[in-house]
C-alpha cells in the first residue's frame, strides 16, 4: 500500500530537477515532439521586405525635426483701446447757504427727485424785509434831491452869462475913458474908476462860475446818493433772496435737506444733489495709447453689475497726471431710467481703425534669446523666428500684428526649433 506515495514523491523529484537545475534539457526534450514549421521562408521573405521598405522610407529616413503648422491669413480687426475706470455723475453739487438764520421749512428726504427750481430750504427772513423797506425811503429820498439840484444848475448858468455880460460892458467903459484920457478929454479918476468897475466884473464872472460849479457838484452827489441807495436796495432784496434755496438743476437729493429749526451760517450744506442722466464714464489711457483715442468715438463698457453701455467720448485730456502718466477720458451714455449709479466699475473699449491682425492660439507665442515675444515660422522649410505685438487676448486666442499677411506659423513644436533649422511641417486642419 505504501507503494504508490514512494513512487508518487520521486517522479515529483525528477521533475523539479529538470524544472529548477536542467531546464535547458527539459526544453530540448520537449522540442523534439513539436511539428516543424512549414511557412518559414515565407516570413522571413516578409520580415525582410518591412526591413527593406522601412530603410527606404523618407518619413523614416527623415532626421529633420516635425512640426504641426498653421497657415494664418491676417484678417482686419477692430483695435480698440482698453481701459479700466468708473462710472461717474454728470453733475453733484453741495447746495449750501449764503446767510444765516434758522430754517422754517419741512426737510425733503434723500432719494426724492426735485426739479429744476424747486425749493430746498427756506430761513426765517427775522428783520430783512425792513432793512428793504428802509432802503427803498432812502431811495426815494435821494431821487427826491435830483430835481432840486437840477434846478440849481440853470440859474448858475445865467448867473454866469449875466456876470460875463457886465465884464465885457466894463471893459468897454474902460477903453473908451483910457483913450480919452490919453487925448486929454477925461480926467484920471474917470479912468480909475472904469478900470476898478472892469475887475468888479472880472469878479463877479468868478463868483458865478463858482456857484455854476457848486451847482454840478450838487447835481451829481444827488445822483451818487441814488446810486448808493439802489445798491443798499439790492443788498437787501438778495438778502431776503438767499432766505430760499432753490434746486440748480434737476436730480436726486443725496442726502436729506436741512432739518426744521437748524440754525444755518454761510457756507452751511442745505441739500446734496446728483444729476445721474447722461452719466459719465471715466477712464485712464497710458501716453503710448493716447493718440488712438478721439473725441466722437464710440466706446462701450461693461460694468460691475454685467449691465453693458455705449456711448461716445466726449472729452479727452491734453494733460497727463503727474503720478501716473495719464490721460483722462470721459464717455457719455445715455441713462434715462437712472439704472447706472456713480462710482460703479467699467471695463472700457474705445473704437479705434482696423488694423491687420492674425488670431493666434496663445501656446504659439515664444521668447527669443533676446526675450522678444514673437512666434517661429516656416519658410521654404526653415524656421524664422518674427517678432509681434499682441493687440488683446480673446476665447479663441491673442490677436498680433508684426507677421505678413500670409504666414505659416508653427504651433506644436515650436520649442524644439530654433532660426535657420531645416524641418518637416504638417499643416493642422481648421475647425470653426
Amino acid at each position: 500500500m505504501k507503494l504508490f506515495p514512494v513512487l508518487t514523491a520521486a517522479l515529483v523529484c525528477v521533475a523539479l530537477y529538470f524544472v529548477v537545475l536542467d531546464r535547458d534539457s527539459l526544453t530540448n526534450f520537449a522540442a523534439g515532439f513539436l511539428p516543424e514549421p512549414q511557412n518559414a521562408p515565407e516570413e522571413m521573405a516578409e520580415e525582410a521586405v518591412a526591413e527593406t521598405e522601412a530603410a527606404t522610407d523618407p518619413a523614416v529616413a527623415d532626421e529633420r525635426t516635425h512640426v504641426v503648422v498653421r497657415q494664418s491669413e491676417a484678417q482686419i480687426t477692430e483695435n480698440a483701446v482698453q481701459m479700466r475706470g468708473r462710472t461717474e455723475a454728470i453733475r453733484l453739487v453741495d447746495v449750501a447757504a449764503e446767510t444765516s438764520g434758522r430754517i422754517i421749512s419741512t426737510p425733503i428726504r434723500a432719494g426724492a427727485f426735485v426739479e429744476e427750481g424747486q425749493m430746498l430750504c427756506e430761513i426765517d427772513p427775522g428783520t430783512s424785509q425792513t432793512a428793504l423797506e428802509e432802503a427803498q425811503a432812502r431811495l426815494a429820498e435821494a431821487q427826491a434831491r435830483v430835481p432840486e439840484a437840477e434846478a440849481r444848475l440853470p440859474e448858475a448858468r445865467a448867473m454866469l452869462a449875466q456876470a460875463e455880460a457886465q465884464l465885457a460892458s466894463a471893459q468897454i467903459d474902460g477903453n473908451a475913458a483910457s483913450r480919452l484920457n490919453e487925448s486929454g478929454f477925461a480926467s484920471e479918476t474917470r479912468a480909475a474908476s472904469a478900470a476898478a468897475a472892469v475887475a468888479a466884473a472880472e469878479a463877479g464872472v468868478e463868483s458865478a462860475a463858482a456857484g455854476l460849479q457848486s451847482a454840478e457838484a450838487g447835481l451829481q452827489a444827488a445822483r451818487a446818493g441814488v446810486r448808493s441807495a439802489e445798491a443798499a436796495v439790492t443788498r437787501a432784496e438778495d438778502a431776503i433772496a438767499d432766505l430760499t434755496i432753490y434746486a440748480p438743476f434737476s436730480g436726486l437729493l443725496e442726502s436729506d435737506t436741512a432739518e426744521l429749526g437748524q440754525l444755518m451760517q454761510p457756507g452751511a450744506i442745505c441739500a446734496t444733489i446728483i444729476q445721474l442722466d447722461p452719466i459719465k464714464l471715466v477712464g485712464f489711457v497710458p501716453e503710448a495709447h493716447i493718440d488712438r483715442v478721439d473725441l466722437g468715438a464710440r466706446a462701450g463698457a461693461e460694468l460691475s453689475s454685467g449691465q453693458r453701455v455705449e456711448g461716445e467720448v466726449t472729452f479727452v485730456s491734453r494733460s497727463a497726471d503727474d503720478a501716473t502718466r495719464t490721460f483722462r477720458v470721459e464717455i457719455t451714455v445715455d441713462n434715462p431710467e437712472l439704472l447706472i449709479r456713480d462710482g460703479q466699475t467699467a471695463d472700457i473699449l474705445v473704437q479705434t481703425e482696423g488694423i491687420p491682425a492674425h488670431l493666434l492660439p496663445s501656446s504659439a507665442l515664444t521668447l527669443d534669446d533676446d526675450g522678444r515675444l514673437g512666434v517661429r515660422t516656416v519658410v521654404d522649410g526653415v524656421v524664422e523666428f518674427v517678432e509681434v505685438q499682441m493687440i488683446r487676448d480673446t476665447a479663441r486666442g491673442v490677436l498680433l500684428t508684426g507677421l505678413p499677411e500670409v504666414a505659416d506659423v508653427i504651433t506644436v513644436g515650436q520649442e524644439f526649433v530654433t532660426s535657420g533649422v531645416e524641418v518637416r511641417t504638417t499643416y493642422e486642419e481648421l475647425t470653426q
